[in-house]
């Protein structure tokens, strides 16, 4: 028998996105839990509504946290923590139909990933590869984390899949999107980095260059072709602009005469 699933999704002004996440998930999830940013501006509460999930709305403060009060609103036991740019392959739901059962480890799912931009599935720059702690039992997990980056923490083994299919990662529709979020997680970046007590130098300049460097040559990222020398060249500019706003905020907090 197929054991109970939840599906964990929060958003922020996702309802082009959502749309597609869930069609994902049908015929796999008992129950579809949508967590919605409270300045959410747009209809993605409207459309998770109407797609039967069960909805909730909070304040965001930090992932962990938003995370964390969506999985207190999911009731199966094991629970699919999945994001609006995400989506299941066919090969994966239907294995996913019956993985999660008795006789498997008590904890959780690592489940693989394959991360596409501009049309091209990656394989190289860092990306190939990628995978992730997905599937869990409800009551032993726990999302820790801060700001920006969001862990979980899971009672029990670990069980890397390996059978068919992928979670399929688009985190960006085109450059104009990247563009349109670079300014949000660049400011979350540095903003964690004050809280570590870390500092800007002007040697942070040079990791532009060198993360370029590294995103081409070392990480091979060229071998993607275009969509790899765009994406080496905004993860080097990401990297560089969390610290140039670090500055800025070492400025802003240092003790005034």
């Amino acid at each position: 028998m197929k054991p109970s699933l939840s599906a964990l999704i929060i958003a922020k002004d996702e309802e082009r996105d959502l749309p597609g996440c869930l069609e994902s998930l049908k015929g796999l999830a008992d129950e579809i839990v949508v967590l919605v940013d409270e300045s959410t501006t747009d209809t993605t509460e409207e459309v998770a509504r109407k797609a039967a999930c069960t909805v909730g709305r909070r304040k965001f403060d930090d992932y962990a946290g938003q995370r964390q009060a969506a999985l207190q609103m999911c009731t199966k036991e094991w629970v699919l923590w999945i994001d609006c740019d995400e989506r299941l392959s066919p090969e994966l739901k239907e294995a996913l139909k019956v993985v999660a059962s008795d006789g498997m480890p008590s904890g959780g799912f690592d489940l693989p990933f394959q991360v596409r931009f501009l049309g091209r599935t990656m394989q190289f720059g860092g990306l190939g590869g990628e995978h992730h702690v997905r599937l869990f039992r409800r009551d032993k997990t726990k999302f820790v984390g801060g700001q920006l980056h969001e862990g979980i923490v899971i009672d029990g083994d670990i069980h890397d899949y390996r059978g068919f299919g992928c979670v399929v990662h688009q985190p960006y529709r085109d450059i104009s999107d990247y563009l349109s979020k670079l300014d949000r997680y660049t400011t979350l970046g540095a903003q964690k980095k004050l809280e570590a007590g870390r500092r800007f130098h002007f040697w942070h300049h040079l990791l532009l260059p060198w993360e370029l460097f590294a995103g081409l040559v070392l990480k091979l990222g060229i071998l993607d072709g275009y969509p790899g020398v765009v994406w080496a060249t905004l993860s080097a500019v990401y990297t560089w602009l969390k610290y140039v706003k670090l500055g800025e905020l070492n400025d802003r907090n240092r003790p005034r005469a």
